[in-house]
């Protein structure tokens, strides 16, 4: 059975940076791990042993990982600011390949718009997050019916989802991360959503 020290979360997990498992463990299919939850891309400042929430994070993630490789095929979270995405990369950047498929929900970009941006390497599919859930919004994106997915259990979800983000080859307006970071709004502080 494929375990999380095979893959390239190994190390996010010795950081204690994969928070808040919705799920975190092997798949049905062979070699590949999930996990489903939040990453903290820059920890508060902690006084004697007392846990404190990230102060920035990587929510609602959803990720696959291969057991023996060194990057993620798959990834998709949400972060309060386009800006994050330079911590994502200082966090995630080795893990992050140009063939992979990544989605970067974020929380201050204009609810019409979408892009691709291609930042230290690794590009990502850009787009805002209005009320749902990442995971609903993968479903749409990839044109994915809930009814398919409802014999499945977390795991096959993921894997499903992990699937369908490999075959998406839809193009949005390509800009660089720089114009990115001039155009996007200010942070809004949402309410409390689910995983």
């Amino acid at each position: 059975m494929t375990t999380l020290s095979e893959t390239p979360l190994a190390s996010l997990e010795n950081e204690n940076r994969l928070l808040s498992p919705v799920f975190k463990g092997a798949t049905a299919q062979p070699g590949v791990f999930g996990f489903r939850g939040m990453i903290a891309l820059k920890f508060a400042q902690q006084v004697s042993d007392e846990a404190r929430p990230p102060e920035i994070k990587f929510d609602q993630v959803i990720t696959v990982a291969k057991a023996g490789e060194s990057t993620l095929p798959f990834l998709a979270g949400v972060a309060l600011s386009l800006e994050y995405m330079d911590l994502l990369m200082d966090v995630l950047g080795d893990k992050l390949s140009p063939t992979g498929k990544y989605f970067f929900f974020a929380g201050n970009l204009d609810i019409s718009k979408r892009y691709q941006i291609t930042h230290r390497g690794a590009t990502f599919w850009v787009l805002p997050l209005d009320e749902a859930t990442v995971y609903n919004e993968l479903l749409e994106l990839f044109r994915i019916e809930k009814n398919d997915l409802k014999k499945l259990d977390t795991a096959g979800k993921l894997v499903a989802v992990a699937e369908a983000a490999a075959n998406f080859d839809e193009k949005f307006e390509v800009i660089s991360f720089e114009e990115g970071l001039k155009i996007m709004g200010p942070i809004r502080i949402p309410d409390n959503r689910p995983v």
